[in-house]
């Protein structure tokens, strides 16, 4: 029987539930949420008082930042009401997920009503996050306990991609298949198989480590801010990195999760670990648990002058005081490089206290995944995905080993006092030297259990990593690569500093559609990095523009301005998979290519006007091809234009792929969103040949864009000019706005009329190099280079 899910039953609105709600309601599933009628409205008859609770958490929910939706849209597809009077909608839901408290007692209260109303067939899983899913299923049904097993969603649930898919001994495993695949292709999920154990396993990993950090920082006597800094994107983890996860979190989930592992895992090695400190001991008497409570390790104050201000706690006085910024040799000489990898090694390899640290945490770590297989997992890798997947790591524990040399840390390890489990000794007695290896493109793993290397993903040719093709290398240079990815399709990808792109990204983008067109189907413009492209290299800009060099910086547009058209323009299909920030020229790229898959947290749009810029890569162009191509008979011509242009002239970034429809980057029935963003490049691949085995013709360049001239140029000019009255805009966003406008319709034309996409680059470019001679552009721009964010003059 093909299962489809329709419409799902969230019970429980609190954090958690409302915001599964929300993700559902994003990927378009009609949800209805669910929680308890407010204590003293149990008499009222009003659908308002007595929905107040779930009715203001899911308020709250859409409030917050960053949003759990990807438009705002979506909301309508939720439906509000109560256990008491609403449990009976769950008959018509496909799925119902339990998220209420963390209490044994009123889960089974909860699913005794579930029993009730449900319909055969019908999907329970728990998000419990402690609670063992066995002992849940205790008592129920026979159909209850085959379609019953625990989905450990990691919140924020739409960005923090893991789910942890947990059966019980009675779940029906195709029950397991059906949601490993769901929460793949449709919630966007790494979907990660559990076993039933406390913690499961991103908890059980993550929690250890976080455990142990406070463990090696009472030895080292190392503070709050040196951990942060020690653990935080240096070494390929988040911001929040260890203590500030805490807060996030919650310290007072994190002893709880802590005590669960301790009380409840006494065959675990390691279990002193998770020994709660005295001084988190006091933090949890005092209330202090993080965000909750306003207080955590650290709390935000207000200085003498009224400026917001971060406070440390100090762990020895117990007092808080001022934030001070760590100092250590071996982070301060690994910073500048840009490769995580080669980073960790020099980080490990350092003389200081760093490496120090690092080495302590490490030997622990190592040695303590090594004792979960198989008591978490069978497979080795699903560890590495739940970490990465849950706890924001770029590359997991396994892997990291693999980076720093198994045997060699093994032995290291060893030494150190430290033991690991049998298997570890036995790979490497077989001649492994890793836990996982590259073949044509595939990324296999180790397995204990078989002792040979397995497939890391259930459908190989649905996931696509780039890295993974360095032995396809078909041409490169030193920003960029040209891959063959297989089926007489080519990919591009390229590696600078936030994936800018400057002279040799372009010269690869011109090199590989040369390729593409010379014997390939066609070309994968793609990258395995945290961001797609945050734009052209203004630095280059910059440095041309202080030099005068104006005839280099024509050169420099014109090559960009071509290459986009090239793009645009080729003999074989080209399709761009963008993610995470897409902005500037990253966003003119898409907006030239034959088609996007745009993974949902894609973060895309024109951002020039915040340097003193306009579009100069062929962006301002399209915005007004494509306004001409939108403008319709019953309604005003400028109106069109003008939101094109406002997309523009605000630096409007869309907040995920589905907003980038909203804002016309990407356009409806044509350009696809990817749910899960490991994914988007297999089918950026598939659209590629789908659109050569269909009979791909290259477009005809366009002569026939309508632009509106001196009409609509004043219309825009007048509300530029209000915008400045009104102190929304400085004189120098006029400056660029209004050269914005110019372009925009056409020049000073006397009537509207149909120009060519060569007439609208050429304007684009002169109002480009004329801003690039602005003194308050370089300005902005040099505030960019200097401190990140654009200074407003």
């Amino acid at each position: 029987m093909k299962r489809t899910i329709k419409k799902v039953a969230v019970l429980g609105s609190g954090v958690m539930g409302s915001r599964i709600a929300c993700h559902f309601a994003g990927v378009g599933v009609q949800t209805l949420l669910l929680d308890m009628v407010p204590k003293g409205m149990e008499e009222s008859t009003k659908p308002a008082e007595r929905n107040k609770l779930v009715n203001d958490t899911l308020a709250a929910a859409i409030k917050s930042n960053p949003s759990p939706v990807y438009t705002k849209d979506v909301v309508k597809k939720i439906t509000t009401g109560n256990f008491t009077d609403n449990m009976k909608d769950i008959a018509g839901c496909d799925w119902i997920i339990e998220v209420v408290v963390e209490r044994l007692d009123i889960k089974q209260l909860i699913f005794e009503q579930v029993e009730k109303y449900r319909k055969p067939g019908t999907l329970i899983t728990s998000n419990t996050s402690g609670i063992p899913i066995n002992m849940m299923a205790e008592g129920r049904s026979d159909d209850f306990k085959k379609h019953f097993c625990g989905t450990h969603f990691f919140n924020p649930p739409r960005y923090l991609r893991l789910l942890e898919i947990i059966p019980t001994k009675y779940t029906d495993p195709a029950i397991v298949d059906f949601l490993m695949n769901y929460g793949d292709l449709i919630l966007g999920k790494t979907t990660v198989l559990c076993k039933d154990t406390p913690a499961f396993i991103a908890n059980r990993v993550g929690v250890f480590g976080m455990m142990a950090i406070m463990n090696i920082m009472d030895k080292m006597k190392l503070t709050v801010d040196e951990i942060d800094a020690l653990t935080g994107p240096v070494f390929g983890r988040p911001k929040s990195a260890t203590f500030r996860t805490g807060d996030v979190v919650g310290l007072d989930t994190l002893v709880k999760v802590a005590k669960g592992v301790a009380d409840n895992c006494p065959d675990d090695e390691a279990k002193e670990i998770f020994t709660i400190p005295a001084w988190l001991q006091k933090m949890i008497d005092n209330n202090w648990l993080g965000d909750k409570t306003g207080q955590g390790f650290f709390k935000k104050t207000k200085g003498g002058g009224g400026e917001k201000e971060i406070l440390t706690l100090n762990l020895q006085t117990m007092e808080y005081g001022p934030r001070v910024k760590p100092k250590f040799a071996s982070i301060d000489a690994a910073k500048p490089i840009d490769d995580l990898k080669t980073r960790v090694k020099m980080l490990f390899s350092g003389n200081d206290k760093a490496g120090e640290f690092y080495k302590s945490f490490h030997y622990a770590l190592f040695s303590y995944i090594s004792h979960r297989i198989p008591e978490i997992s069978d497979e080795l890798y699903r560890v590495d995905d739940a970490m990465m997947a849950g706890f924001g790591w770029e590359i997991g524990a396994f892997e990291t080993w693999d980076v720093l040399g198994v045997a060699k840390q093994t032995e290291a390890l060893k030494a150190a006092g430290y033991t690991v489990a049998p298997w570890v000794d036995e790979m490497i007695a077989k001649g492994h030297t890793s836990f996982y290896k590259v073949e044509n493109g595939k990324r296999l793993c180790y397995s204990p259990l078989t002792g040979t290397y397995v497939s890391t993903v259930g459908d190989e040719s649905a996931f696509i990593v780039m890295k993974n093709f360095e032995n396809q290398t078909i041409w490169k240079n030193a920003a960029c690569r040209t891959y063959h990815l297989g089926d007489d399709v080519i990919g591009l990808e390229w590696y600078t500093k936030m994936n800018s792109i400057g002279a040799e990204v372009l010269e690869g983008l011109n090199k590989s559609i040369a390729l593409a067109e010379e014997k390939y189907k066609g070309l994968v413009v793609a990258n395995d990095g945290a961001q797609f492209s945050a734009g052209a290299n203004v630095g280059m800009i910059f440095m041309f523009a202080v030099e005068q060099e104006y005839d280099e910086l024509d050169m420099a547009i014109r090559l960009f301005q071509n290459s986009t058209m090239r793009l645009r323009y080729s003999s074989v299909p080209v399709v761009v998979a963008p993610h995470g920030l897409t902005l500037g020229g990253g966003c003119e790229i898409n907006l030239h290519a034959d088609k996007c898959c745009p993974a949902a947290e894609t973060y895309i749009g024109l951002v020039e006007l915040g340097v003193g810029l306009i579009p100069g890569g062929g962006g301002t162009k399209e915005f007004v091809l494509r306004a001409a191509d939108e403008m319709h008979e019953d309604e005003p011509e400028t109106i069109t234009l003008k939101n094109r242009f406002l997309n523009i002239a605000t630096a409007k970034v869309a907040t995920s792929a589905q907003e980038g429809f909203q804002i016309g980057v990407f356009r409806k029935g044509l350009d696809e969103v990817v749910m899960n963003q490991g994914r988007r490049i297999a089918e950026a691949k598939r659209s590629v040949i789908e659109l050569f085995d269909s009979g791909y013709v290259t477009p005809v360049q366009r002569t026939d864009i309508k632009v509106l001239g001196r009409s609509a140029l004043g219309a825009l000019f007048a509300g530029i000019n209000g915008m400045q009255t009104a102190g929304y805009a400085t004189s120098h966003d006029g400056v660029v706005a209004k050269k914005l406008a110019y372009v925009m319709c056409g020049g000073d034309l006397s009537e509207p009329s149909f120009v060519s996409e060569q007439y609208l680059l050429d304007l684009e470019r002169e109002a480009f190099l004329s801003l690039c001679g602005e003194k308050k552009t370089l300005e902005r721009i040099q505030s960019v280079l200097k401190g990140g964010k654009p200074v407003r003059n």
